[in-house]
Formats: structure tokens, sequence, C-alpha cells
């Protein structure tokens, strides 16, 4: 791949632009993690929210304050930095980063989900309740699979979100594109300018975020045809 590289954009370029491909990996790996980690508390929490009992409601809906209320990058510096320097231990930057993307992510999709399982007319919970269902029979076999079909498309647009909020890792020293980006742009080497290492991060970006972007945006059409 590098060769290749090299052979269409020189030697310098082509070496500059597989450095930053190899490190897009560790954004991929980082945004997967915090997808999937994140999608499954956030599934809990969105549980917590509709369920009968106010306690678990009231725990849901501060969880769900506290992480939208803080920003990723103090999250990222609380969990990255501060932790590490007051505890004496230490975290390695990609758990670090992990937690926080996590932490963010969860507490975001938990009110996505929670909004599509609301749209769902309240009759439909009633007529569980006619036929003796429990709360959770309900929920799995009525109110979750007309909820998916909403909540898919801006599940998916989220993702990018995602992709975006792991540029802030950097700041921790997790090793992906953005701080890869940064030591190429501050290393001082003819040609490694920032006007011209930027524009490439950017393009990179983009390539990993406007398929999911298009790809959200064409299912909510669907969602939204009459039938």
């Amino acid at each position: 791949m590098t060769d290749i590289l090299q052979w269409v954009f020189g030697s310098f370029y082509g070496n500059m632009i597989s450095i930053l491909l190899s490190a897009t990996q560790w954004t991929i790996y980082l945004s997967l993690a915090a997808f999937v980690g994140g999608g499954l508390i956030g599934l809990l929490f969105t549980i917590f929210k509709i369920a009968p009992s106010r306690w678990l409601q009231r725990f849901a809906t501060g969880y769900i304050w506290l992480f939208q209320s803080i920003p990723l990058l103090m999250l990222l510096f609380l969990i990255g930095l501060g932790i590490p320097a007051f505890f004496k231990i230490d975290i390695p930057a990609w758990l670090a980063a992990g937690i926080a993307l996590t932490l963010f992510t969860s507490a975001y999709m938990s009110e996505v989900w929670r909004g599509a399982l609301e749209s769902v007319s309240v009759g439909q919970w009633e007529g569980g309740r006619a036929l003796s269902l429990t709360f959770t029979e309900i929920l799995w076999f009525v109110i979750a699979p007309q909820a998916l079909r909403i909540a898919t498309p801006p599940t998916v647009g989220f993702m990018v979100q995602v992709i975006k909020g792991t540029s802030m890792a950097y700041i921790i020293d997790f090793n992906d594109l953005m701080r890869w980006g940064k030591k190429i742009a501050n290393s001082q080497l003819d040609g490694a300018e920032p006007f011209i290492v930027y524009p490439i991060m950017a393009i990179i970006y983009f390539a990993l975020c406007f398929p999911l972007s298009y790809w959200s945006k064409s299912m909510e059409r669907k969602a939204n045809e009459p039938k």
C-alpha cells in the first residue's frame, strides 16, 4: 500500500498519507468500541427510563443529564489525566478514551432510543396490557419492533458524531488520526505544513463520515415514504 501511495504522490507525501491511513484504523476501532459499548449501556438506561419504577426512572434521568452536560473534552481530561494523577494509577490512553466516549455515547443514544420507543402509540401498550402481557413482553414483542424502524436512521447518524468525537482523544495521547496528523504538522519538515496535512486529514474524516450520513438520510427518506 505504501509503495502505491509513494508512486502516486511521491516519496514524502505517499509515506505521510500511509502513516495517516494507518492511524485511521485506531480511530475506527475506538469509534466502534464506543458505539457498541455506549449502545449497550444506552439501551439499559433506555429501559430504566421507561420502566414502571420511579427510582429507575430517576436514576436513568440523572445519568443521562450528567453525561450530556459534561463536555466530551472534559470527560477525556478527567478520565485520561485527572484520575491517574489523583489516584496515582496508570490508565492506558486507549482505555481512557474508550470509557469517555462510551459514557458520552450512551447518554445520547439512550435519549434517541427513548424517543423512538415513546413515539409508538400509547394504545400499543394498552393493547398489550389488555392481553395480560407483562411490561417486558410488551416492550420486546410489541413496542421494540415498531420503534426499531424509527430509531435506526438517527442511530446510524449519531455514529458520525462518535467518529468526529474521537478526534479529541489526542489530548490524552491516543494514537489516532488526529494525533499523528498534529505530530506531522508540527514536525517542521518541508512539505508537512498544517495547510497541507489538515486538509488531507479532513478528507479522511469525510470518507469515514459521509457514507454514514448518506445512509442515515436514505433510511430516513424511506421511513417517511407513504405506504
